[in-house]
Formats: structure tokens, sequence, C-alpha cells
């Protein structure tokens, strides 16, 4: 080997851990889309029990799915609530909630470290040196050097009002790019600028417009 150059080793370790999130990813839309079309059936008297099974596995995956990020799980409540209309949107209401909190517990078991490595797996150097940075702080200090480090007028306000903007990132149209409801919320877990009741109560509030949108115009307002 000449002098004055070095082997590089190769990520493969990264590589691993890219291509296994990816799989879960697919395999999660895949599931969710399938779980969805398993729900277009006729209701009659005679399946009442099997559908109120399938209903309630229903509800449970979808909360699951939600929590997992880049996967769509609202398909599966669409779902619900376009085949029972609004006597369901209250459990697809209960499910929702349910689903982001649990990706939001997710994401407090979640260190720092383990998110720089894995930023650090994904090429992510800008991101990775400003959780290495921020992770030794407290949570007053890293909202502080939030604050000093954002470049624009408007950021520093949705700082400051975080919880104000964390319910405005769950009804940003196209939050699928940034990681959906669940990714958000794991985010949100991670950040620990959030407290758990601060949390819960801003989800409640911040998934509620369309559910009530339903039960006073009808699920006729539903796209589709």
């Amino acid at each position: 080997m000449p002098q004055g150059t070095r082997a590089t080793k190769f990520p493969w370790p990264g590589l691993l851990k890219i291509g296994l999130l990816f799989l879960l990813i697919v395999a999660a839309n895949l599931l969710a889309g399938w779980i969805a079309g398993l729900l277009k059936f006729e209701l009659l008297p005679s399946n009442e029990e099997f559908v109120h099974r399938i209903i309630m596995t229903a509800a449970i995956a979808y909360a699951v799915l939600l929590a997992i990020p880049f996967v769509p799980g609202v398909e599966i409540g669409l779902a619900l609530i376009g085949m029972l209309g609004p006597p369901i949107v209250l459990l697809v209401y209960v499910s929702t909630v349910a689903g982001l909190l649990l990706s939001f517990s997710v994401g407090r078991l979640i260190s720092l470290g383990g998110l720089i490595t894995l930023l650090d797996d994904f090429r992510l150097q800008r991101a990775s040196r400003l959780l290495a940075t921020i992770e030794p702080m407290s949570k007053n200090e890293r909202l502080a050097f939030l604050l000093s480090k954002a470049p624009r007028r408007f950021v520093p306000f949705l700082l400051r009002n975080r919880y104000l903007s964390l319910a405005i990132l769950f009804n940003l149209p196209g939050n699928f790019l940034i990681g959906g409801g669940g990714g958000i919320a794991i985010i949100a877990g991670v950040s620990g600028l959030y407290s758990m009741l601060g949390f819960i109560s801003t989800v409640v509030i911040a998934v509620s417009p369309l559910p009530l949108a339903i039960l006073v115009f009808g699920k006729q307002i539903l796209p589709g």
C-alpha cells in the first residue's frame, strides 16, 4: 500500500442498521395497508361478533403502527371510520392518542447517545454534533442553546412555545416526510423538552379537530 494513504473501513454495521430499519418501515406499511383492506367488508347481524373482534384488533394494530415512524397507520383509522361512521370515532381517537403516547414513551427511553450513534450511521454529522453538544445540558439549558442558534425570527417563538409547535407538527400536511406522528412523538420524547403530562395534554387537543368534525358533519368529509 502506498505511503500517505490509509485503508477506509467499510461501514457494514451502519449499513446493516439502515437496511433493517428500512425493512421494518416497509413491512409496517404493508401491514397497515393489508389491515385497512380487511376492514372493507359488509356489516351484517350474522357476523356482529366477528366484526367486533376485528374492530378491536384493528384499533390495537392502528395504535401500534401509528407509533412507528414513517408508517401511515392513520389509513386503518380512516378505514374504520369509513366503515362504521361516527360511532367508531371515539375508539379511533383514543387509539390515536395511545399510539402517539407509546411513541413518546419509547423516545423517553432512548438515550441521546443512542440517537447520536444512529445519526452517525446515517452520516448526518451536523445533527449528530448538535445532539452531542446538548447531551450533557439540562432541559432549560438545551432550550436556551437552541434559541441562541435559531437563525430565523419565527423559530425562537416556536421553541419558546414548544407545545404549540408540537401540535402544529402533528397537524402539518406532509408531516410523513419528517417521520409522521410516530416519528415526531419519538423525537419529542428523546429531546427531554416535553413533560409526560404536557405531551398528553397537547396530543389530546391536537388530534381532536378531525374526530370532532366527523361527529358534527359525518364521515362524508373524509377524502375518497
